[in-house]
């Protein structure tokens, strides 16, 4: 019996489709070293908040990055955030973050999944550096830790085909190194951080993004690429603070650099045949 799943892209967000198809490779091939935040996510990296029709605010907000919406143009409760960096409303610099967030978006979705976590909640887990796929939404009740392994250069892509939901209090807590800058959360359609949660990462989301009463952001930065960001009291940190272990790089076996080289050729077979689809069979 054989399970498949087929991931489409809107290639009417990729005037250059080939952009997101290079970067997966130089990801899938770069692996092990870890490219870092900026080379995946481009001018979007300065951003702590990028909305697209609009972003929300009520109360006092911080954001250590820019903050940014495009192609709509309004920012509502803009005089109580608090704006470490630039703000860019509808401008050429937020257009060319959010066209940077969907070719970043884009080729992370394809990068092959290293385990199917669907259907179950990531509270008390602890994951390990890698590629998490949900078929359909993905929930987080209590506690998911995080752990790198001791290598600031570890990478966590969760690809979330519908909605994620945090609960109330939740935590989304780093092991075992730092900085903690290279954890991506990709959602096909909503995300919903519960109050008083703590998160770690980047979302980017296909739809909207509400961060909730009194939730936080460490290390990240949120990103709705068609709908809102909406905000109540948050923080939104550009804290990546590495941990008190001494972080090491491990050298790979000579077989792992195979691996590596035959998933890069099965993203470049698939994306050439489907275009900017990709589907995977497993048996």
């Amino acid at each position: 019996m054989s399970n498949s799943r087929t991931t489409t892209f809107a290639t009417q967000y990729a005037p250059h489709p080939w952009r997101g198809i290079t970067l997966a490779l130089a990801l899938l091939i770069g692996a092990t070293s870890s490219a870092s935040g900026q080379v995946v996510l481009g001018t979007a990296q300065q951003f702590g908040v990028l909305g697209a029709a609009t972003v929300t605010n009520t109360g006092p907000t911080t954001i250590d990055r820019s903050l940014g919406v495009w192609p709509g143009g309004a920012i509502t409760g803009l005089g109580s955030i608090t704006v470490g960096g630039s703000v860019h409303q509808a401008d050429a610099v937020a257009q060319q973050a959010q066209s940077d967030a969907r070719t970043a978006y884009d080729a992370l979705r394809l990068l092959p999944f290293t385990t199917d976590l669907s259907g179950q909640d990531l509270g008390g887990m602890t994951l390990l550096p890698g590629v998490y796929y949900f078929s359909s939404t993905a929930q987080l009740t209590g506690n998911v830790f995080l752990d790198f392994l001791g290598n600031s250069g570890s990478r966590f892509v969760f690809q979330i085909v519908s909605d994620l939901t945090t609960a109330s209090g939740s935590t989304v807590s780093p092991l075992h190194g730092g900085p903690f800058s290279e954890v991506f959360w990709l959602l096909g359609s909503s995300g919903t951080l519960g109050t008083n949660s703590t998160f770690l990462g980047t979302i980017i989301a296909d739809q909207s993004i509400s961060i909730t009463t009194g939730a936080r952001i460490d290390c990240g930065r949120a990103i709705a690429m068609v709908g809102q960001v909406s905000m109540d009291t948050n923080v939104i940190s550009d804290d990546c603070a590495a941990s008190t272990v001494v972080p090491v790089t491990p050298t790979p076996e000579p077989a792992t650099f195979g691996l590596f080289a035959i998933g890069a050729l099965v993203v470049l077979s698939a994306a050439v045949k489907g275009g900017v689809s990709l589907r995977r069979d497993d048996s």
